[in-house]
């Protein structure tokens, strides 16, 4: 068993700011903190998105603190320009991220420490920083009849670029961007797409200036304040209405149909007897927070989620949720670490771990 002061879960945004600020406030990578990234190189969750989303598409990348990310290549794959970025920030930065890693499990310890359990051994810390985001957990809603499509079902973690789906009838399931910039990228290359979304889509004219962004935070942190799951900051500030949404309304690609019924072995169905035939269904219905490994502490309100003060969970100050709810995004990931680094710092001197 390794001892240390903190232990950082996850090496996307959230978890290389985090380390960021422990090694800026003293701590010593290795000696006094350690992060764990289950992932086979570094990119958090970018390294794994699809090739056509390229960085020039990419909404709203903030920099890592400490370093710029500059004179990157639009036209490039977002996944190997941020997974080069946070590489050359690990590296310059020294923080010794120990990956593959698995967490399985965060349990009580003894002596007020809890035990990160995991596939390369045991860690004995006085506080936590989870910063395991969503990836690992997209949600597949449940409809009557989804086990006798004999089509192909995938979700947005499995997209692999509009060109697999050449003549194919096409069913996008999802009002968000993601939902959106596949139906645009799919629809040049499918025989027919329809788009189905559960609630009428959003667009939002004008630009995302700060006061919108601080109000479309507050919304989701005060779910979190409430032990509720939280929502995306997306389903609060609806869709940027950009040149090619424009055009995909202009071209009807983007006809929002009510969510269906039920589905049939060739396709789709609704209530009144409407139907589509398809050959792949494509649920881009968003993640959960990945956070099951926290389960034996039980913190999950009665709502479903984690209630937070700030990154604290309530109901076990020595945990830190950063990347969670109003954090999820890349710059409140940013602010969220240092957050969480100045309430680990306030630690009484003689519960830190001395080397």
């Amino acid at each position: 068993m390794e001892v240390v002061d903190v232990v950082v879960i996850g090496a996307g945004q959230a978890g290389l700011s985090s380390a960021y600020h422990l090694r800026r406030a003293g701590f010593e990578p290795d000696r006094d903190f350690v992060v764990l990234d289950h992932s086979p190189g570094p990119g958090g969750a970018w390294q794994f998105r699809w090739p056509s989303l390229t960085y020039g598409k990419v909404h709203g990348m903030h920099a890592l603190p400490g370093m710029e990310l500059t004179g990157a290549d639009p036209e490039r794959a977002s996944s190997e320009v941020i997974a080069e970025y946070f590489d050359r920030y690990e590296r310059t930065f020294g923080l010794r991220v120990r990956r593959p890693v698995d967490v399985r499990a965060v349990r009580e310890g003894t002596d007020g420490r809890l035990l990160v359990e995991s596939s390369a051994g045991t860690w004995s810390t006085r506080a936590l920083i989870n910063a395991t985001g969503t990836w690992d957990r997209p949600f597949w809603p449940r409809y009557p009849g989804q086990e006798t499509f004999r089509g192909r079902q995938l979700h947005t973690a499995q997209y692999p670029g509009p060109e697999e789906f050449a003549g194919q009838r096409v069913v996008v399931v999802g009002g968000g961007a993601s939902g959106t910039q596949h139906l645009l990228e799919i629809a040049r290359y499918a025989a027919a797409t329809t788009w189905v979304t559960r609630r009428p889509p959003v667009f939002r004219e004008g630009p995302f200036t700060e006061e919108v962004g601080r109000a479309a935070v507050a919304l989701v942190e005060e779910r979190v304040r409430q032990g509720l799951p939280p929502k995306s900051v997306v389903s609060v500030t609806g869709l940027p209405l950009n040149d090619a949404v424009r055009q995909g309304l202009a071209d009807g690609v983007l006809d929002r149909q009510p969510m269906f019924d039920r589905i049939t072995p060739e396709g789709v169905e609704w209530q009144d007897g409407r139907r589509v035939d398809a050959d792949v269904i494509l649920w881009a219905t968003g993640f959960r927070a990945a956070i099951d490994h926290l389960a034996p502490l039980r913190l999950r309100e009665p709502g479903g989620g984690i209630r937070l003060e700030g990154t604290r969970a309530v109901a076990d100050p020595r945990i830190h949720l950063v990347g969670y709810g109003p954090s999820a995004s890349t710059i409140g990931a940013n602010r969220a670490g240092r957050a969480a680094v100045r309430d680990i710092r306030r630690l009484p001197a003689e519960e830190r771990v001395t080397a």
